[in-house]
């Protein structure tokens, strides 16, 4: 592989533009320094894949590691594409389509249900609404495309938990009880419970956990093979959605809309 000029010395090169910033610039070329199956690069790799001087490739991997865009290995010394690039990938990922896609079932689904569907994924410990439908009934929670969520008290929180790799699940958790501190541990325990729920189920409750007055069941939306996952989510008013009603009624009428999502994204693939 040629070593590519530094940017500073490209006369074609944005660089020459005052507005141009090239510590930014730098940044990117290491993140896309990183190929389709390799997962882990150190230092000197990305040195020389990109032309940077290796001191400033350290101080740029430290700040990427902070910021949530690579993960470091300590034992191996080397770095990967961290959560912080999924999380780019899912605002660009529903811009050009899934919204489009997930959104006439979603509101199908909301009519038909008086509730609030919605499509969402992770931000660091956060769930960030991307989509959201609502019924014509009356709603006592509005929430709208932007919204955040807490994800370890949420149906759509935990069941994006669960669409996660084993591996990458067990990171996510550390970061939350590291989040929540003293309060980590019954929020563990309604985490642990989502999971059985959906090991038997196939979607998560949530059943005032977050707010009193709200209850939810969700399931996640696992795209390219795991690669990302979202999740999508069917809220309304505690008194009127009761376990039974959405162990028996939304939660297997809300694992079908995922699927019938699923396979039109499929299809417009082909």
């Amino acid at each position: 592989m040629n070593k590519p000029a530094p940017l500073e010395d490209n006369p074609a090169s944005p660089a020459k533009d005052r507005n141009f910033v090239t510590a930014l610039a730098r940044g990117l070329e290491l993140l896309r320094a990183f190929g389709t199956g390799e997962e882990y690069l150190g230092n000197a790799e990305l040195s020389s894949r990109t032309g940077i001087p290796r001191p400033t490739v350290s101080r740029l991997t430290y700040t990427l590691t902070q910021l949530g865009y690579l993960r470091h290995n300590t034992r191996l010394e080397k770095y990967r594409l961290g959560p912080g690039i999924l999380a780019l990938g899912y605002r660009f990922l529903a811009n050009q389509g899934i919204r489009e896609i997930a959104r006439p079932f979603m509101q199908q689904f909301a009519e038909a249900t008086d509730c609030n569907v919605s499509l969402g994924a992770a931000d660091k410990t956060s769930m960030v609404y991307l989509e959201s439908c609502h019924g014509s009934g009356p709603l006592i929670l509005r929430l709208d495309v932007g919204s955040r969520l807490p994800m370890a008290t949420t149906a759509i929180g935990r069941a994006w938990l669960c669409g996660l790799g084993e591996a990458r699940r067990e990171a996510m958790l550390e970061a939350l009880a590291e989040a929540h501190g003293d309060e980590w541990p019954p929020l563990e325990a309604g985490i642990r419970r989502s999971q059985e729920d959906y090991a038997r189920y196939g979607f998560c409750l949530s059943e005032g956990d977050w707010q009193s007055q709200i209850s939810a069941v969700a399931t996640p939306l696992i795209l390219e093979d795991g690669a990302e996952v979202m999740a999508i989510n069917c809220g309304g008013a505690s008194h009127r959605l009761s376990h039974e009603i959405m162990v028996e009624n939304l939660g297997p009428r809300l694992k079908d809309v995922a699927k019938r999502i699923l396979g039109e994204l499929q299809h417009g693939e082909r």
